[in-house]
């Protein structure tokens, strides 16, 4: 961006060819903002204007006239001019001139969405999720769990704040799934455009580009921030959803009524596999081997299509694990749940 783009300057070509003066109006070319007459003009990101040309905004907001190569162009300018910037600019662009920034009438600061509906209303408005015509099915708690992550980030100790997290994460984080769900129906010939929690795992990618680590998040690794924040999303959707498991009272969590079962059937050796690559019928029935799983999902979350009860029984055990009840490990693209106390015995007998 130049004086010349924005504001003017005088064209000698023009000047020559109709024998003007360079004092003469005519010989001047005009910016995009005197063009803009009668408009609302903004500028995005303002401190990466260079200084120099911050100066050439001065006389628009202080006189509505113009300033070119020295000659004042009186033209009385009707347009609002309104500039966006970052609270703290946490980069080295540079910043907004104090002359300019004195010439501000007001300054609106925005903010985050405070709710999850706010925040799925933008993503809803924003995502890119119709492919070919197709429409994901995606259950209410799936969104919540989307929207969730954008909250979560905003709370860790490990996510720098003051850069802050945007509304852009979970659009991004609803693509990446999308997407992924329709790289599986290309493998397996599914037809299946209900995601699983297994496709968390793409988001990844969209949460460890957009958000700025303090120095101990990078020490840990983006991606060990961005499987944490995940978690947290899913660690509340499911207290939200689910009735709060006992620990206090003086019983094992296996005792527990609605997930005693659930959990009862992991100790030993009995583990469940998931990926985000198996055939929806492999990934059905393998979730279906879980005694009263199925009748947890469809009673908390009033699913009633197979896909959705699929991927609710789903939650349920990645909800345990975040819980501390169940354990998980992971090995390339496979998830496997397995007993808590189990896992950590061979975790000693591998440090041993």
């Amino acid at each position: 961006m130049t004086i010349a783009d924005l504001i003017g300057d005088l064209d000698p070509i023009k000047a020559a060819r109709e024998r003007r003066d360079f004092s003469d109006e005519e010989s001047i070319h005009y910016g995009i903002i005197p063009r803009t007459n009668r408009g609302i003009f903004a500028i995005n990101e303002l401190p990466d204007l260079q200084p120099r040309i911050q100066v050439g905004l001065l006389n628009i907001l202080e006189e509505n006239d113009l300033q070119i190569r020295g000659f004042p162009v009186r033209i009385p300018l009707d347009l609002a001019l309104v500039f966006t910037a970052n609270p703290e600019d946490y980069t080295n662009r540079g910043n907004i001139i104090t002359p300019l920034k004195d010439r501000i009438d007001s300054q609106i600061i925005t903010h985050y969405p405070t709710n999850i509906e706010q925040s799925q209303a933008i993503t809803d408005q924003e995502a890119w999720v119709s492919r070919n015509g197709t429409e994901p099915a995606i259950p209410d708690f799936y969104r919540e769990i989307v929207e969730e992550i954008a909250f979560a980030a905003r709370e860790s100790e490990f996510v720098d704040q003051s850069s802050g997290v945007s509304a852009r994460v979970p659009i991004s984080v609803l693509e990446n799934i999308v997407s992924n769900v329709e790289r599986r129906n290309l493998l397996t010939g599914d037809q299946c455009t209900v995601p699983r929690i297994a496709d968390l795992a793409a988001a990844i990618p969209a949460i460890s580009g957009k958000v700025e680590l303090v120095y101990e998040g990078e020490r840990e690794g983006p991606r060990m921030i961005a499987v944490d924040v995940l978690g947290r999303a899913v660690s509340r959707v499911f207290e939200r959803r689910f009735p709060r498991i006992e620990r206090d009272n003086g019983l094992p969590a296996k005792a527990d009524p609605i997930f005693g079962k659930v959990i009862s059937h992991f100790s030993g050796q009995a583990t469940i596999d998931v990926s985000d690559d198996m055939p929806f019928s492999t990934y059905e029935h393998a979730l279906g081997s879980v005694p009263t799983l199925k009748r947890v999902a469809q009673q908390f979350l009033k699913t009633t299509k197979a896909e959705d009860t699929a991927l609710g029984m789903e939650f349920v055990l990645e909800g345990l694990h975040q819980q501390n009840l169940i354990a998980k490990t992971a090995v390339d693209s496979i998830y496997r749940y397995t007993d808590m106390l189990a896992t950590m015995l061979d975790n000693v007998r591998r440090d041993d």
